[in-house]
């Protein structure tokens, strides 16, 4: 490469560096503890490189890098880049959707409490995130009573003063009503501390004060003033109860946790203050370069945590994977709180089981994130016509197959078929198939493509389709009005693999005489789309719409897959274990297990038991025992 800098000239130190493009523009931001080590990486052996490395090199027309002294002034000065620059090879986090906190305005002379949305405001205390806004709006319903902070906005707070008459909140006592004087700005202050302090997780002192003036009040007998704070106190465990205890007593904590794939990556963090979840947020990640779990995760804490204020940064923060660089990351995180906070992995407990928790979560946002990408037609069709132009297809290929294959060493050997039409699963159009070869995925391929395709051909010779275009046939079964099996062919046919499963697709095809069909393979490691007979795969960007819609095609295809093999591999258990009873036959074996429901249950039973069975007598009843128990040792 041209701009490939002389190895002696760059210093052998930590450090940040930029890849400009041919404008100028930075396309990528990264830091090193040793820049030469790093940057000769890139320039080594360019086949050797990652797809998605070797885009960026192939764009980038410069380098440049400055040195810094510790490993922590190179993650900040990275951060500082990458929000600078807003590079277009970084990784970079984004909402899934906007988050409602629960806000105190304590730059304000009367503080307020409010929903807020969107970037924090200087001032102001925030909560949550909450999932939705209608969760605050009852909590602060709840906590209105204790602590009557003022909640209205400035017009009506202005209103109210200059007419001398609190709104409706002032005469329910839901208001302290400040806007009238009811009480002076330190004592409306001190309320909004309250209220602060509770909602941090200091509640303790709250609810021991309320039940002591409870106490006193009946004491004096001033029953209704007691009745008050009993209902009070019970409002307050009402807001309490909305918040799950999941860890001890006084634990601050951030849960992070993340589910991925080759192209996205989905981070949920639930908030635990106090040992109660305070809150819960969602991020999405394209992910434009290589990286591992770890590396996910110092990006993630740098873009979550860096303009974070003190008070809102825990103690400890779970993740499911430590940074690279984790001392740096925990000294930089401890600079931006003031104080310690560790960066750790849960192993076993309380927390362990949270993070699992936070783990279902991301998944099921990566999952719905999912859907809605796909739900798009814009979407679709975008994806469909790049398709079409990385292969170099006559037209959109509206009709997808995809093929996978499962076994376990090579025994149990299934293949799916999964169609796509228009960008979108066709789930009645799915086959699988009991594949009779056991020779290796490359043949199972060439199998199932030539018995799928050679159904097509007698069904189309069936609807006379090979011998006129009138009309008069169909490939609609006129007994069932159904669709015939095989009935419709495929713009494109992808197979999960590289070039060798892809050349066994195509030439199943050929055989057959079929030229009319496309034939792709998809490999996983890299997510390079292989053509037959090419010795280079077709690399399309990381973020185009049409290698994620082959993705979910192939991920399709291969749950498909395993789902059969599964379901087969059982019942051969299954049969095989009662297989080796001798005087067993097929109808009783399926009488046993209905009764028992499973192998495993029945190896548990007892003769006296296994006698209850229809058609089971003493003798065989022993036979079946001593048979299952001696297996099982």
């Amino acid at each position: 490469m041209s701009f490939r800098p002389k190895s002696g000239s760059i210093p052998d130190s930590p450090g940040v560096y930029r890849f400009r493009d041919p404008h100028g523009r930075v396309i990528y931001v990264g830091k090193a503890k040793s820049l030469r080590q790093r940057l000769n990486s890139y320039f080594a052996d360019f086949s050797t490189l990652h797809p998605r490395t070797q885009s960026m090199l192939t764009t980038a027309a410069g380098v440049d890098w400055t040195v810094v002294g510790t490993e922590v002034e190179a993650l900040q000065l990275e951060y500082s880049w990458i929000k600078e620059y807003d590079p277009r090879f970084n990784v970079k986090y984004r909402d899934d959707k906007s988050y409602p906190y629960l806000a105190v305005t304590m730059g304000e002379d009367f503080p307020r409490v409010q929903v807020m949305r969107g970037a924090k405001r200087k001032g102001t205390r925030y909560f949550g995130p909450y999932s939705h806004a209608w969760a605050i709006r009852e909590t602060v319903d709840l906590l209105l009573r204790v602590f009557p902070v003022r909640t209205c906005s400035a017009g009506v707070f202005k209103r109210a003063g200059q007419i001398g008459r609190p709104c409706l909140l002032g005469y329910i006592d839901k208001c302290s009503a400040p806007c009238v004087g009811r009480v002076t700005p330190e004592e409306h202050r001190d309320l909004a501390e309250d209220f602060c302090d509770f909602m941090a997780g200091n509640t303790g002192r709250f609810i021991k004060r309320l039940e002591k003036d409870m106490r006193e009040a009946a004491a004096e007998q001033e029953y209704e003033r007691a009745a008050r704070l009993r209902d009070d106190i019970q409002a307050l465990q009402r807001a309490l109860e909305k918040q799950a205890v999941v860890l001890g007593e006084g634990t601050d904590a951030d849960v992070v946790a993340l589910a991925e794939d080759p192209l996205e990556a989905a981070v949920q963090v639930f908030y635990v203050r106090g040992g109660r979840i305070r809150g819960q947020r969602g991020w999405v990640v394209d992910k434009v370069e290589e990286t591992s779990p770890g590396e996910l995760v110092e990006q993630f804490l740098l873009q979550m945590y860096a303009e974070a204020s003190p008070e809102s940064m825990p103690r400890e923060v779970l993740v499911p994977a430590l940074p690279p660089d984790a001392e740096a990351v925990v000294e930089l995180l401890s600079e931006q709180r003031r104080a310690r906070v560790d960066v750790r992995v849960p192993q076993r407990g309380d927390k362990r089981s949270l993070m699992e928790t936070v783990e279902r979560n991301a998944k099921e946002s990566l999952a719905q994130h999912k859907v809605r990408r796909a739900g798009d037609l814009t979407t679709r069709s975008k994806g469909l016509q790049e398709i079409a132009d990385a292969l170099d297809l006559d037209q959109a290929p509206l009709r997808i197959e995809c093929y996978d294959v499962s076994h376990l060493q090579g025994e149990n050997v299934v293949a799916s078929m999964v169609v796509f039409e228009d960008g979108l699963a066709r789930k009645s159009e799915y086959r699988r198939f009991a594949v009779k070869t056991k020779e290796g995925d490359v043949a199972s391929i060439h199998e199932v493509i030539l018995r799928r395709f050679r159904r097509y051909l007698e069904e189309r010779s069936a609807t006379g389709e090979l011998a006129a275009d009138d009309g008069a046939h169909s490939p609609i079964d006129p007994e069932t009005g159904k669709p015939r099996k095989f009935a419709y062919p495929p713009n494109l046919v992808v197979v999960d693999g590289a070039g060798p499963q892809a050349a066994a697709a195509q030439r199943a095809l050929d055989e057959l005489g079929i030229d009319d069909v496309a034939v792709a393979g998809l490999a996983k490691r890299l997510e390079e789309v292989w053509l037959p007979g090419d010795d280079q795969p077709v690399i399309m960007p990381r973020s185009s719409e049409g290698l994620y819609l082959l993705q979910r095609v192939r991920d399709e295809a291969h749950r498909f897959a395993i789902t059969y093999h599964r379901a087969k591999r059982s019942k051969t258990v299954k049969e095989s274990a009662l297989d080796s009873v001798p005087g067993l036959g097929p109808a009783r074996r399926q009488a046993l297990l209905r009764h028992f429901g499973s192998v495993k249950k029945l190896r548990e039973a007892t003769a006296d038991e296994i006698r209850e069975v229809p058609g089971i007598g003493p003798a065989t009843a022993e036979v079946i025992v001593s048979t299952l128990k001696g297996e099982s040792q």
